[in-house]
């Protein structure tokens, strides 16, 4: 079975290519298609050479013809070969005088000509050697079916070569596909360099989309954090806060229960409160409500009082930046002095955010023993990526005993 099995698929694979399947034919008439539009070339070509004269009337028939042209190659790659080549973008219609300018202007319109003037004539000829050797394969393969239409040559020979005229045909249709499909692979090489858009005009405009979506991405990723907060604060913080209130004022009036009864409602009054404390850090965590109600120095200068060591704070912002900025500045200042908290053992930290045109420089300042090292896992490794994601960047300089400074640049244009 594994060796019929072998043979089977081998022979299904030498039909996909044989002379007569879609392949083959496909290729073909995807060549041949290219004659018929290499004729004003040649004839481009055939009158400069036969009247030079001539020149100014010829060109001015390809710059008319370029156009009419570009679409129908379009259409033939499309339809023969299921390949979408999009055409350039212009900012102006093309029958309006700035349209033209812009066309002639523009590098898409000559790599155009360039495919029409050069590579089309080149396939065209190639689709034209392509049916003559189907014709001339086909002819010889089947000799000793037409050889009776030949005259009589006695004494000449002609019985001996039709062996040689059948092999000889037998290879040219057994080849020709296989040439067909050389011709269509460059020629749709070439198609999709010349006849389509600037590779790099694609890549920025893809870039630039890119962008785009990253950043309402980001936007919406700070609006669902802001309703999670909303949604926490207004909902089972308040939950909480209130029965805490209520456990509060059970253990101040309820004086006459079991000490067991007091010691539960003391240690659920703890709890109430303690949850309360997490809640809030979880609030101040996804989404500060002062970031949203008065600002970068407002919600920096909350971080810098519950900091665990004595922080120098300098803000100097001349007009707020976007939201998702101000969001990503709050959260490098807190994650950075958490990391000096954690790591640096410093006994001051100074940070400074001040804003020049669209840029927002963050400086967070230590004076701790210094040595932070993102590879070894101190939560730079996160900061990097989350000042990455609008586009800023962070400069770490911590050499071993200290000082070390964090800088972040962060553009306010998002």
């Amino acid at each position: 079975m594994g060796l019929l099995g072998t043979l089977r698929r081998t022979s299904s694979r030498l039909a996909g290519y044989a002379p007569w399947s879609a392949w083959a034919w496909r290729n073909t008439a995807f060549t041949v298609a290219a004659v018929p539009m290499a004729l004003p070339a040649a004839a481009a070509f055939t009158t400069v050479i036969a009247a030079p004269g001539r020149i100014p009337g010829v060109l001015l028939m390809v710059l008319l013809l370029c156009p009419l042209l570009t679409v129908l190659q379009r259409s033939r790659f499309q339809s023969l070969m299921e390949l979408v080549i999009p055409p350039a973008g212009y900012q102006h219609p093309s029958l309006h005088p700035r349209g033209l300018l812009e066309r002639l202007r523009a590098e898409s319109t000559w790599r155009q000509y360039g495919y029409h003037l050069l590579v089309s004539p080149l396939v065209g000829a190639g689709g034209a050697l392509i049916v003559l050797l189907w014709a001339g394969g086909a002819a010889a393969a089947s000799v000793y079916g037409w050889s009776w239409l030949l005259p009589d040559q006695d004494g000449l020979g002609w019985e001996t070569s039709y062996d040689l005229l059948t092999v000889l045909g037998g290879i040219l249709l057994l080849g020709t596909p296989w040439l067909a499909a050389a011709v269509a692979r460059l020629d749709a090489f070439a198609a999709a360099a010349l006849l389509g858009p600037s590779r790099a005009k694609e890549l920025a405009r893809r870039v630039e989309d890119l962008a785009e979506s990253r950043a309402g991405v980001l936007d919406a990723a700070d609006l669902e954090r802001r309703r999670i907060e909303r949604d926490l604060h207004d909902g089972a913080q308040q939950r909480l806060v209130a029965l805490a209130m209520n456990l509060g004022i059970a253990r101040a009036t309820l004086t006459d229960l079991p000490p067991a009864a007091k010691a539960v409602i003391d240690e659920a009054h703890r709890e109430a409160k303690e949850a309360i404390e997490e809640l809030n850090s979880l609030v101040r965590g996804l989404h500060p409500a002062v970031l949203e109600d008065r600002g970068l120095d407002a919600a920096l200068s909350g971080i810098a009082a519950r900091a665990p060591l004595p922080v120098e704070l300098t803000v100097e912002l001349e007009r707020r930046p976007g939201p998702t900025v101000e969001a990503v500045a709050y959260f490098v200042v807190s994650e950075t002095l958490a990391n000096v908290a954690k790591h640096a053992r410093a006994t001051r930290c100074r940070v400074e955010a001040r804003r020049a045109a669209d840029l927002l420089r963050i400086t967070v300042t230590d004076d701790g023993v210094g040595g932070a090292d993102p590879a070894r896992g101190t939560g730079l490794v996160g900061l990097r990526k989350r000042v990455g994601s609008v586009d800023g960047t962070i400069m770490i300089s911590s050499p071993l005993g200290g000082p070390t400074v964090v800088t972040v640049e962060l553009p306010c244009g998002l």
